[in-house]
């Protein structure tokens, strides 16, 4: 019966539409339950393709069959076909009594807790306890990683500057050479981090068009790479080396031709030959040579090295897939660029706390997801009694994430009772030394600035007066302008021997009597 799962997949779209627009209309306070209606309509919008594409190969009609239905309806007694049909139905619940009933208005329709709405625990499951709910990133695990790889083990990082420096592939942030890079080790590392950072937004922002931002890097990638202009992966020129042929010391000792040092005692030329460094400099001169001899009877033979860069090897399609993964790392960290700034100042303060007053923060942040899911939509009373609770806060400190006041010991020790007026902003007041370092580089103070008619805002740090930053500013116009005038209008001079110089060094030297 294809017209009926015609008319129920219409039915089914009409009701997911409905379903989306009730979600839509509802803006839950916290982030837990913001996730779970977005995850709710990511799962509506890919059932309504799946059905609307069902529908079309119906309407579309490849094998004839919808025709044929309306032909036997249309034509012929109609209530023999109705009975028909029928039969079939009774049929069907006969042989499958059990079988349940699909009800679409209740199926989408938004429920109360009180009428069995299912709890959110798919949001539960999808973040650990440090992303609480998609607002940080958890890279402890990934740090650990990062901290075994060959060439950082004897640079040891702290997880806070890894948080600055994960994103960073070449040098001097990142220890790890080019041939380290190929390492299964290395690959596996990289891998990981680009599979945790599209993951997590996949699961933070389930609305947006991923696929297609990931299809844009894609291209980009594969637009730079062959314009090897892909950070720490383009071509590699060889080290400039002594147009002189390398001598083999003074003459007076031993020389070892593998590591270019020449030995003055012999016993120690003899005990360095079973040393680490001697033995991977001699492989690497056995490796180096042979390279050598290849290309020069690839030369002789006529060989040409077109060949070899058309068809490439294996080492190269790896190099190829490490740097389209560190690559896509890059996009994604600049993509989440304020997740990851909140991810160093949350770190920065749980350093501050006990591990009883991060378990408690842990606890609360439970506990208000717990309530704000229990608590019944349409209690508007409850909600406008709960909302203008009094806090007791009598020495007026700042409000954490929770709504409540931070513990005085961490109002002290960020220095948040001292006040750091700024003229620039407007008079605007900050609260302690970070707040007011942080607001020079904010859009508050640049429009500030330019009001003032600034264009060059680096120079301006820790000046917040505006009389202040009106002197510097004449300043600096007035010593580009005299630079810039005193290079054009210097007078030249020139002796009885021909010499040329300004006028007046030359008057000092005839004061002198030198000329």
């Amino acid at each position: 019966m294809l017209l009926e799962d015609q008319r129920f997949i219409h039915e089914d779209l009409e009701r997911l539409e409905q379903g989306i627009s009730d979600r839509v209309l509802d803006d839950p306070r916290h982030i837990r339950d913001r996730l779970n209606r977005d995850h709710q309509i990511s799962g509506f919008l890919d059932r309504i393709q799946q059905q609307s594409k069902r529908l079309l190969d119906i309407y579309n009609d490849t094998e004839g069959l919808r025709t044929k239905e309306i032909q036997s309806i249309s034509t012929g007694d109609p209530f023999d076909e109705f009975y028909r049909q029928l039969n079939e139905i009774k049929d069907f619940h006969r042989r499958y009594p059990n079988e349940p009933v699909e009800n679409l208005e209740r199926a989408y329709k938004r429920k109360a807790p009180g009428e069995g709405e299912s709890a959110t625990a798919e949001i539960d499951n999808l973040f650990t306890g440090e992303e609480a709910y998609g607002r940080f990133l958890d890279l402890t695990t990934l740090h650990e990683d990062y901290l075994n790889l060959p060439g950082v083990q004897s640079r040891r990082i702290t997880y806070l500057q890894y948080l600055n420096v994960f994103d960073q592939f070449t040098p001097p942030q990142c220890p790890i050479k080019r041939p380290e890079k190929t390492t299964d080790q290395y690959f596996s590392y990289v891998g990981r981090l680009a599979d945790y950072l599209e993951g997590f937004l996949r699961r933070t922002r389930p609305l947006d068009d991923l696929n297609k931002m990931f299809s844009s890097f894609d291209h980009d990638f594969e637009k730079a790479w062959a314009e090897k202009k892909v950070p720490g992966w383009g071509e590699e020129t060889p080290a400039a080396g002594p147009a002189a042929p390398v001598t083999e010391g003074t003459g007076e000792g031993i020389w070892c031709p593998d590591c270019a040092k020449e030995f003055k005692n012999e016993n120690v030329y003899k005990n360095h030959l079973s040393g680490k460094k001697h033995v991977k400099a001699a492989e690497a001169r056995a490796a180096k040579g042979s390279t050598t001899n290849g290309t020069a009877e690839g030369k002789a033979n006529g060989t040409s090295t077109s060949r070899t860069s058309a068809s490439p090897t294996a080492k190269d399609l790896k190099e190829r897939a490490i740097a389209e993964r560190e690559y896509r790392v890059r996009k994604l960290a600049l993509t989440m660029e304020t997740i990851r700034s909140d991810t160093r100042v949350n770190i920065e303060r749980k350093q501050g706390m006990t591990e009883r007053e991060r378990q408690q923060e842990l606890d609360a942040l439970f506990a208000d997801s717990a309530d704000t899911s229990l608590r019944p939509s349409g209690g508007d009373d409850d909600s406008d009694s709960s909302g203008d609770e009094k806090i007791y806060n009598p020495l007026k400190l700042p409000l954490a994430w929770d709504g409540k006041p931070i513990p005085y010991w961490l109002y002290k020790l960020h220095g948040l009772g001292v006040e750091f007026p700024c003229e620039i902003c407007g008079n605007f007041v900050y609260m302690g030394r970070r707040a007011f370092d942080k607001h020079f580089n904010e859009a508050r103070h640049i429009y500030g600035l330019k009001c003032l008619g600034i264009t060059n805002t680096t120079l301006f740090r820790e000046i917040t007066g505006i009389e202040d930053a009106l002197k510097l500013w004449d300043k600096i116009t007035r010593d580009k302008k005299k630079e810039k005038t005193g290079g054009e209008n210097v007078v030249q001079m020139e002796d009885a021997e021909g010499n040329v110089m300004p006028e007046k060094v030359y008057y000092d030297l005839q004061k002198q009597g030198l000329l």
